[in-house]
């Protein structure tokens, strides 16, 4: 039988994993992750980026976005890591070179909620201006 702390630790592998293969850029391996109820919500006012998205429209938004990155991926790391029942806190960096010359240089707050081996839901706390700035400003 499993402990209350072999389930944390379970809960924190999947989103260990999660955010590796994010990293990769693979969207399939990425999507592959998600349950198919997912919703992944992203702080901010940021048109066409902030706001609520299912699997198959964060699919399609991550498909556009992999394409800005000159490595093809937006690598993200994991720090500081708390786990509480089915929900995964996790303080993260990214940085990316993307093909216009930026640079996407972020700091996150997730929480992710994993029921087995896969996330049911992502909150992605982030800084939306810098978001904006890299991405869609001229």
């Amino acid at each position: 039988m499993n402990t209350t702390n072999d389930l944390l630790e379970r809960n924190k592998e999947v989103v260990r994993h999660f955010l590796c293969v994010f990293s990769t850029g693979n969207v399939a391996g990425i999507l592959e992750c998600l349950d198919d109820d997912c919703i992944w919500w992203v702080s901010g006012n940021v048109p066409g980026i902030s706001g609520s998205y299912d699997k198959q429209q964060m699919g399609e938004l991550l498909s556009g976005v992999v394409n800005a990155y000159k490595q093809g991926a937006l690598p993200i790391t994991p720090g500081g890591m708390t786990a509480e029942g089915k929900r995964v806190a996790v303080e993260a960096e990214s940085c990316s070179e993307l093909n216009n010359g930026r640079v996407f240089r972020n700091t996150y707050h997730f929480l992710f909620e994993v029921d087995g081996k896969r996330i049911t839901g992502i909150k992605e706390y982030s800084d939306t201006l810098h978001l904006y700035e890299t991405f869609i400003a001229e």
